[in-house]
């Protein structure tokens, strides 16, 4: 018998003052058994960073043509494709070609740097791509706050993430390790 999937509920109240961005999220999320609940609070803090009405949650580990997150139009074009962890060149490649906008949070510490120091030279071309890089301390603090009901609040000010539960906050900040031209 195959191992299901853990479900995850969030309830999301995201205040991104960079953006503007004021709203409310319901989140389901179904963690993989693959996945670890590090990678899962990743996901949800590239939910919050990004979040609009159109951002949803996308097949991910059990699909292989598709993101940790997308947001799609009406006619179901790709307007931004965002993977979490550490993706394969050639997977960054197809979504750069299919999306408006592509970023990848990667979070860790050696195997992203490491990452990073293999692929910089070859996504560096790809104008339409972002990547940010989440350390291992506020990998840790963020995956303390875990649970399998959350109610979750981020602010989101210069740069800077505070997320709060009830079980405690995370004071986090992403290094920008590609963004495109301006």
């Amino acid at each position: 018998m195959a191992i299901r999937s853990t479900i995850h509920k969030a309830e999301l109240a995201i205040a991104d003052i960079d953006r503007g961005y004021y709203a409310d999220h319901a989140l389901t999320i179904a963690r993989h058994p693959s996945e670890t609940e590090q990678r899962l609070m990743v996901r949800i803090l590239a939910f919050m960073l990004h979040a609009d009405e159109r951002l949803t949650m996308a097949g991910d580990i059990s699909t292989d043509d598709e993101p940790a997150l997308w947001q799609r139009d009406d006619t179901g074009a790709v307007l931004h494709w965002i993977e979490v962890g550490l993706p394969d060149e050639r997977v960054i490649r197809k979504a750069c070609g299919r999306a408006d906008r592509v970023t990848v949070l990667t979070y860790g510490a050696r195997k992203a740097e490491a990452w990073w120091a293999d692929n910089k030279n070859t996504l560096a071309r790809h104008r339409n791509l972002t990547v940010d890089f989440l350390n291992e301390p506020a990998c840790e603090a963020l995956t303390a706050l875990v649970d399998r009901s959350m109610r979750l609040s981020a602010t989101i000010q210069d740069g800077h993430i505070l997320v709060s539960t009830a079980k405690g906050s995370a004071e986090l900040a992403l290094e920008h390790w590609q963004a495109p031209p301006a």
